[in-house]
């Protein structure tokens, strides 16, 4: 028997937990057992800074050497659960 889907709206693209090993500076060379072949760009997101949760991540999108496109963040501020996490 399947579960009933819940109502109302449904989060897309929603972050999960990814393993990401790195390289100096913090540059990833694996997600989750994929090498990186290349880094796309790099952006700084710092939001909310103004609540007692703000937001302040990192962001990486590379490409593997599959051809696959993926992005991935580091939580850099304490009010989050630390980690990596991946997008896309």
């Amino acid at each position: 028997m399947s579960r009933p889907r819940p109502l109302g709206p449904r989060r897309l693209n929603e972050p999960r937990p990814a393993r990401v090993r790195t390289a100096a500076g913090g540059r990833p060379v694996t997600i989750d057992g994929r090498t990186v072949e290349a880094v796309r760009e790099t952006w700084l997101v710092e939001d909310r800074w103004w609540t007692v949760r703000p937001l302040r991540r990192r962001y990486w999108e590379v490409v593997t050497t599959c051809g696959r496109d993926l992005v991935v963040f580091r939580e850099l501020d304490t009010a989050h659960p630390p980690g990596w996490f991946a997008q896309r």
